[in-house]
């Protein structure tokens, strides 16, 4: 599975590694201004869904989950956007959002919002560090 996976260099320039899952790396977005992850399955040439086998999609499943909780342990969520559009990055990638009443999108889309801005060296690396300590806590699947 990992050994032809390559990150598209999109993915690479816009997100941070936060962890390696079973199935996919879990990214962070590099965007203050939303709590924003990404799950890019190690499977190569995946573009779709329907591209991972069944055990894949249950797996990526589970890793979406782990990922909605844990941004809700980050801090109030009004809701969690999930999507997986791929029409400029092809390769297969979920976004997973934690969207607030108000934030600099609300109640639109996130995807294609305004510029983003990147986090501060500290705010990244502080972020990175709640998230990879959280993430041993939460159930898995």
């Amino acid at each position: 599975m990992a050994a032809s996976f390559a990150l598209d260099p999109r993915l690479a320039a816009d997100t941070v590694l936060v962890a390696d899952g079973p199935l996919s790396q879990l990214r962070l977005m590099d965007d203050a201004r939303f709590p924003w992850l990404v799950l890019v399955p190690r499977v190569a040439g995946a573009v779709e869904w329907i591209d991972l086998d069944g055990a894949q999609q249950r797996l990526l499943l589970a890793e979406i989950n782990l990922a909605g909780q844990l941004l809700r342990a980050q801090g109030p969520v009004h809701k969690l956007n999930i999507g997986a559009l791929g029409n400029i990055v092809r390769q297969l990638h979920v976004h997973v959002l934690a969207r607030q009443e108000g934030d600099a999108a609300w109640p639109g889309p996130a995807w294609g919002s305004g510029t983003a801005t990147r986090y501060s060296p500290e705010a990244r690396g502080q972020l990175l560090a709640d998230l990879r300590q959280t993430l041993p806590t939460l159930p898995a699947g």
